[in-house]
């Protein structure tokens, strides 16, 4: 790239080398890297009426790469993230079919022991109510029954 008047940034390196710009900043290629820019950087103090021109092409030639990477990194952002969203998603449903199918069986066995101890209690009431019936019934005959004793004995 410095053979070719080509502005060495990290990321024209990377997309010339077609690899992602993490590799471009490990050690051992940053310094690579910093000394090519070093060495541009003083032929460019050299030749600064020439740098001028060139500078600016190399800024737009900079952007407009740059654009495209942003452009390509925000279509994978996007693809991983709907990625990911489908694999969380399908964890979420195995999990909640699991818990839900155990919360019904759990939920069914209340009800059972609820309905088993509704009926108990309607069969107490009845019989109870039965009982007060009988109880009123002896209780009205023992009245009856002590009013004709108090008017026999006056």
């Amino acid at each position: 790239m410095v053979g070719n008047g080509e502005t060495v940034t990290f990321a024209a390196v990377a997309r010339a080398a077609q690899v992602s710009t993490w590799l471009v900043y490990a050690p051992g290629m940053r310094e690579r890297i910093d000394a090519a820019r070093a060495r541009q950087a003083q032929r460019e103090q050299r030749h600064r009426s020439d740098a001028a021109a060139t500078s600016v092409t190399n800024l737009r030639t900079d952007i407009e790469l740059l654009r495209q990477e942003n452009g390509a990194l925000r279509r994978e952002r996007d693809k991983l993230k709907n990625a990911l969203r489908r694999q969380f998603g399908q964890q979420i449903d195995y999990a909640a079919v699991a818990d839900v199918a155990s919360r019904v069986q759990e939920l069914s066995a209340r009800n059972q022991e609820l309905i088993t101890a509704n009926e108990r209690l309607t069969q107490d009431n009845t019989d109870l109510l039965s009982r007060l019936t009988e109880t009123e019934d002896d209780l009205a005959a023992a009245r009856a029954s002590l009013r004709k004793m108090i008017r026999s004995e006056n």
